[in-house]
């Protein structure tokens, strides 16, 4: 594996045009921070310990019909976010933009802000994140979570002061997370559809990091990074998605390893290049 990732960083590092080094996340970065995977067998539980499918729960639909327990649940979910802290993966993707400044991007599916706080600047975040909220009636502004919105334990309702913040300014309707939902598509504003893809465009290597393609954009930035001539290498635990699409390609690589330590070890080739 070692050898591996030698040949390629070095190829990619010495490169003059589409030389970026590109790192895709998911939730299985995340998952040693003690944050539950989207789609895991713990699920959605929201209040009265009720249990949605994700693809059920999380949807523009269900929003518009269940506003409060919606936004009671992002609430939650933004209190387990704050009282994670950012493990050994994240700081290891710090290092490596440290080192490579503007030749390292980072896009990650990943809502729980951990990237940032683990120091990294350079991101994508193309399921949108859990920091801002925007009208659910199409307002197009968004707009920062107001700090006075603290996160919630399961069983907490919203108080009247959170109904006031989460009410559209412009137009009365509810203000909802600055999330992609089942129901929606991907776009520039929230999503970074066009930047993100622009960036694979011009990927030398793209690095895929505790996550299965299960939605289109990763996908199809894999594919844009394959079409463009960039190696790509599957850093999961299982085999997914992106195995499909890489299996027979002669400039992929797929790595069956805990992502810790396979991120350290592209961290220290590139430190030796450096």
């Amino acid at each position: 594996m070692k050898e591996q990732l030698e040949d390629i960083i070095g190829q990619v590092y010495q490169k003059e045009r589409r030389n970026l080094f590109t790192f895709l996340t998911g939730a299985g970065i995340s998952s040693d921070s003690g944050i539950p995977t989207y789609r895991g067998i713990d699920g959605i539980w929201v209040k009265d310990t009720q249990f949605h499918k994700p693809e059920e729960f999380g949807t523009l639909r269900y929003f518009k019909e269940h506003p409060e327990e919606v936004l009671q649940y992002a609430l939650f979910r933004k209190k387990m976010f704050e009282n994670a802290v950012p493990n050994e993966s994240h700081f290891e993707l710090s290092e490596i933009e440290n080192m490579l400044q503007d030749r390292f991007h980072l896009i990650t599916q990943n809502i729980d802000n951990l990237h940032r706080r683990a120091g990294n600047q350079r991101i994508y975040e193309i399921h949108g994140n859990n920091r801002e909220i925007k009208c659910s009636n199409g307002c197009k502004e968004i707009l920062v979570l107001p700090e006075e919105i603290k996160g919630k334990d399961l069983e907490e309702d919203l108080t009247e002061r959170d109904v006031t913040l989460l009410t559209c300014p412009t137009c009365g309707h509810w203000m909802r997370p600055n999330i992609l939902w089942f129901d929606e598509y991907y776009d520039e504003k929230t999503n970074k559809r066009f930047g993100s893809l622009k960036v694979a465009k011009n990927s030398g290597v793209l690095f895929i990091v505790g996550t299965s393609g299960a939605t289109s954009l990763p996908i199809a930035i894999a594919e844009t990074a394959l079409k463009y001539g960039a190696f790509i290498v599957d850093i999961n635990t299982e085999d997914n998605n992106f195995t499909d699409l890489i299996r027979d390609k002669k400039n992929a690589v797929i790595i069956r390893e805990r992502s810790t330590d396979v991120l350290k070890t592209i961290k220290d080739i590139i430190q030796n290049l450096h």
